[in-house]
């Protein structure tokens, strides 16, 4: 394939915009060469400024669950603009979508919209503190809440070492309430609480995690961790901005049962739009302003475009008995797919899946958390992935971030890309 338009369109970028991109993982650092410029997309494919299409399996980074231009959700979006696009004052669609995912998801009263998941991610943890009037959080390495500055934090090697900051622009006053675990390592956990005792105020975690891949919770991990929460009076938040209404109607805790205390979301509820949103119990959500004593504002929160779009999805979701099904069986036969002709190749890899997320690891060993991620040998993964791309299967650009599929993708679809991999996997 030819991307000689993409590459112009990359050179100006660069002139107006830091390293051409809004988004860092959209630069192609993690594989090399130049990123793709995309004028359109259509359910399972994207289409470049070439004239290539591709098959897409990031779906906007999750949210495209039913398929890019969803007609429902275009429509609505349309039909809302023509009454304006933004109003600084309530809309009956901010109580609509709000009754309707309360309806969708377990053990939530209530829920506040904001912009987008890092907005959410940063509120919850706002909220826990002012609800537990104390300072420090727990999160594990690898698992990625958005670039809000308490979450770009790395750790000393003591269990009870506060975080130092791992960018620029974030102060060690703000580093050192930040405590850094290993994901699926909950005698870790404990540690931290027992060194750290009456000071943490929540443990900040994705229940699936896939910003290092994806990476299941180990058996025991997500109860534990609720356990470690009531045992020394500490909030539990799921990020279930990835997870959120595409494991399930009810996001995690609805399938592995585990009731969280806060839950942040993002992309599916957003149906493609900026949004983001947390939730919880009814006193939980009452020590937000305008009623209780923690400030959280937004001035495009419940923009009413964005929550045509939600609206829209989640209730194409709700009413779709069988979607999660159908998604579950369509990431299956992948797995299997690529299970079977990366093995015949003599390849080393490991693939973890849960739901409609997926990724493949390079390296035999089992991949639980961030450093047994790193072990991957990324120079295979930029191989694979440009030799998918030259065959017009697009993946993340980095060997630390998910698939997510979508239901627009059809088992032709599906094979296409399995005998995509069976060639590339002769060129590794």
């Amino acid at each position: 394939m030819l991307y000689k338009r993409s590459s112009e369109l990359f050179i100006e970028a660069n002139k107006v915009i830091p390293g051409g991109v809004n988004s860092p993982v959209r630069a192609f650092k993690g594989v090399g060469g130049t990123p793709i410029f995309v004028k359109e997309a259509k359910g399972a494919y994207l289409y470049d400024e070439d004239g290539n299409r591709l098959i897409d399996y990031i779906n906007s980074w999750g949210p495209m669950i039913l398929g890019h231009a969803y007609e429902p959700v275009v429509n609505a979006v349309i039909e809302k603009a023509k009454k304006g696009t933004s109003f600084g004052m309530p809309t009956e669609l901010e109580t609509q979508i709000a009754q309707l995912a309360i309806s969708m998801v377990p053990n939530i009263d209530k829920i506040r919209f904001v912009n987008s998941g890092t907005e959410a991610c940063m509120s919850a943890i706002r909220l826990a503190r002012g609800y537990t009037k104390r300072d420090k959080i727990i999160k594990f390495s690898g698992c990625y809440h958005g670039h809000s500055d308490s979450f770009l934090i790395a750790a000393g090697s003591g269990l009870s070492t506060f975080g130092v900051p791992n960018s620029p622009g974030v102060t060690e006053g703000t580093a050192k309430d930040t405590l850094l675990a290993a994901y699926n390592d909950i005698e870790n956990v404990k540690a931290l609480f027992e060194a750290n005792k009456n000071e943490i105020a929540a443990i900040i975690v994705e229940p699936v995690a896939g910003n290092m891949g994806c990476i299941p919770p180990n058996k025991g991990f997500l109860e534990g961790l609720r356990v470690l929460c009531y045992e020394f009076g500490a909030m539990l938040i799921f990020d279930e901005v990835m997870t959120g209404f595409r494991l399930a109607k009810g996001g995690v805790q609805e399938l592995f049962k585990i009731q969280a205390d806060i839950v942040c979301f993002g992309k599916v509820i957003g149906g493609g739009l900026p949004v983001g949103a947390f939730a919880a119990r009814e006193e939980i959500m009452n020590y937000l302003a305008p009623i209780g004593p923690v400030y959280q504002a937004g001035t495009l929160s419940g923009n009413p475009l964005a929550m045509a779009a939600g609206l829209e999805m989640l209730k194409a979701l709700n009413a779709d008995s069988e979607i999660f099904t159908r998604l579950e069986q369509k990431t299956a036969y992948l797995e299997n797919g690529i299970q079977k002709v990366l093995t015949e190749e003599g390849i080393t890899f490991t693939i973890n899946r849960v739901g409609s997320m997926i990724s493949v690891h390079f390296d035999a060993n089992p991949v639980y958390d961030f450093a047994t991620a790193k072990n991957g040998d990324n120079e295979t993964f930029k191989k694979f992935f440009h030799g998918l791309l030259k065959r017009g299967v697009y993946i993340a650009p980095s060997a630390y971030e998910t698939w997510f599929i979508t239901d627009a993708l059809t088992y032709d679809d599906l094979d296409f890309t399995i005998n995509a991999i069976k060639e590339v996997a002769k060129e590794l």
